[in-house]
């Protein structure tokens, strides 16, 4: 009996890390391009505003199933997120993993993600963009999620009350410039009905 109650806690804690491992490689595209695979994602998942993160990109030849290695001299990686002008990364190969690159960068708002990888794999061009969101990899998502015991805003949450403020300064400028002719004038009508009466 303890043989077989060691039997099924060894066949869970198998199919437990089964599970757990591709929900990881579910967090990455997988494209083909020609007789390549690009598997895109995040360095660290789940990505979130504000913490250093990067491109995970790692490019198979289909024909040997080997890593190809020499793509950061060949390949460009420009990322984009909100209708904002691209961000060149500097694509780097990953020390003792063959066909393994990242492109570090700190992602500031949270939001989707598209890496746009250009260049050549040998003789194949390479022009794919690979975009965040449900069935590819994830979002970036707030850091709120994270801090403890004070929730600090964002840069974009600090610019946008700064926004606000500024937007409330203005109206109150107007607001007393439009008083200060009211009173000039006031005055003015005033002082012009006493020199009549004197």
């Amino acid at each position: 009996m303890t043989r077989l109650i060691s039997l099924v806690a060894a066949t869970a804690v198998i199919a437990t890390s089964f599970i757990a491992f591709a929900g990881t490689a579910a967090a990455h595209e997988r494209r083909t391009v020609g007789p390549y695979e690009l598997e895109v994602g995040w360095l660290n998942e789940p990505a979130f505003a504000g913490l250093m993160n990067g491109l995970d990109l790692s490019v198979t030849d289909t024909r040997s199933d080997k890593g190809v290695e020499g793509l950061e001299k060949t390949l460009t990686v420009d990322l984009q997120t909100g209708g904002l002008a691209p961000l060149a990364l500097t694509l780097t190969a990953r020390f003792g993993t063959p066909g393994a690159y990242d492109g570090t960068f700190m992602p500031t708002v949270a939001g989707t993600y598209t890496f746009h990888i250009k260049g050549k794999i040998d003789t194949q061009n390479v022009d794919e963009k690979f975009e965040s969101g449900p069935g590819r990899f994830d979002d970036v998502d707030p850091a709120t999620a994270l801090q403890y015991p004070v929730k600090v805003p964002t840069g974009d949450e600090l610019s946008r009350r700064l926004d606000d403020l500024q937007g409330g300064l203005d109206q109150a400028r107007l607001l007393s410039a439009a008083a200060l002719v009211i009173g000039i004038v006031a005055l003015g009508v005033a002082f012009a009905m006493s020199r009549r009466r004197a």
